[in-house]
């Protein structure tokens, strides 16, 4: 089986709220380095304020990304989420060492390196309910046990959690959930 052969096919449609999951090429752990996890933000940040999406809730763990978002347009003509997973792809390969770069190495037509895998997951989330499972989830996350990122979910930079459970505005593109359903 190729991984091509996994691709889950997700289909995204505007101004519907999904948990989205992107993962980095084989597992690597690529956003362990807090710049990797800063272009994430800085994309983030960027689209939300073109108003292109809205940011209810997001974790960024050492190889992968959740998040609870909706896309509200365009970005010329591609899904916000392909512009996110581009423009980190290329400062990803701007940063990275010649060395280290060798690891997403992919022969394809189109490029030479692969960061993300091509397989981003996303779930439309219909209820409340859902959406506050997801939420959770995200936030607990960093405590997992192959992670042990830190004991109090509020502890971890790279995730709103302090911003749902201390009221805390680290990022600015952040939208409250609650404010949806």
């Amino acid at each position: 089986m190729t991984s091509s052969d996994n691709i889950r096919n997700s289909k995204i449609e505007l101004e519907n709220i999904y948990f989205w999951t992107a993962t980095i090429n084989k597992w690597q752990k690529l956003l362990e380095n807090d710049a990797f996890k800063t272009v994430v933000i800085e994309s983030l940040s960027f689209l939300s304020s073109k108003k292109l999406i809205d940011v209810f809730s997001f974790v960024i763990m050492p190889n992968h990304i959740h998040l609870i978002w909706r896309m509200n347009k365009f970005n010329g003509k591609e899904l916000p989420s392909a512009s996110l997973l581009k423009f980190s792809a290329h400062k990803f390969k701007q940063m990275l060492p010649r060395d280290e770069l060798r690891k997403y190495w992919v022969d394809r037509l189109n490029k030479q390196y692969e960061f993300w895998q091509r397989d981003s997951l996303a779930i439309e989330l219909y209820t409340p309910k859902v959406a506050y499972q997801k939420l959770d989830y995200i936030h607990l996350n960093p405590l997992g046990e192959q992670w042990n990122l830190v004991t109090d979910p509020c502890d971890y930079e790279y995730s709103s959690a302090s911003f749902y459970e201390k009221g805390d505005h680290n990022y600015s593109f952040l939208k409250h959930l609650g404010e949806e359903f």
